[in-house]
């Protein structure tokens, strides 16, 4: 895999909130390419997730790009709550899920109106299809390798298809972003690269290790996707 190819985002739910700072310099220090901040309602998925407050403090330390992934019912109320808080850079994504949204293409051109990145997560059971008519409006596909908001469940072995198919779609569009996220660990990530993944959540199976520091974990995941 050629260095710089692919995107790393670390998933920071899986992180020590009570040492949120700390983490954030660590994150600078390893080169993390972005923060995966997952917002879930209860609703949608079966737990909560993170808010909307959390993110002006994480904006007050660094200028990480943030990839917010909204697990959420009617994720359009929220779009102006979240870009005052501080998802408001260039490179900030904003994530709305296929399944919860009932007008996709004026969402995502909302998004865009703000000055933000635009994507849509799949859930692994959701056909590729439901993109076919939003795809000039996209940043980036997220394909969710395990059902969202179940902590611990290993990859659903079928998604490395949804992947190359995913990749095939997107011949006319190369610029869009094809993320994955669940079930990323250094045997899965290889294999999620070489179909045409271009964008990584990295969590507890990677970056946020007990062994190591996650700047340490970073690097070290980055020498093994490098060297296959």
């Amino acid at each position: 895999m050629e260095k710089n190819s692919y995107l790393l985002a670390a998933s920071l739910i899986c992180g020590d909130f009570l040492n949120l700072k700390s983490d954030l310099k660590l994150l600078e220090k390893g080169k993390i390419d972005y923060i995966h901040f997952d917002v879930m309602d209860g609703l949608f998925v079966p737990r909560y997730g993170l808010f909307p407050e959390i993110i002006s403090q994480i904006r007050s330390y660094t200028n990480i790009p943030l990839d917010i992934h909204m697990m959420v019912e009617d994720a359009e109320q929220y779009i102006e709550t979240f870009v005052k808080a501080g998802v408001n850079k260039k490179n900030d994504i904003f994530v709305v899920h296929a399944e919860t949204t009932k007008h996709l293409d004026r969402v995502l051109k909302k998004i865009h109106e703000h000055g933000i990145k635009s994507g849509v997560a799949l859930n692994p059971g959701t056909p590729l299809t439901v993109l076919d008519y939003v795809l000039p409006r996209l940043d980036l596909v997220m394909l969710m390798a395990i059902n969202p908001g179940i902590v611990g469940h290993k990859l659903i072995p079928h998604i490395i298809d949804k992947v190359s198919d995913l990749k095939e779609k997107l011949l006319k569009y190369p610029d869009i972003l094809i993320e994955v996220d669940g079930g990323v660990n250094f045997e899965s990530a290889p294999k999620m690269l070489k179909a045409g993944a271009t964008m990584l959540v990295c969590g507890t199976q990677t970056i946020y290790q007990p062994d190591a520091p996650l700047n340490i974990k970073i690097k070290e995941l980055r020498r093994h996707l490098n060297t296959r």
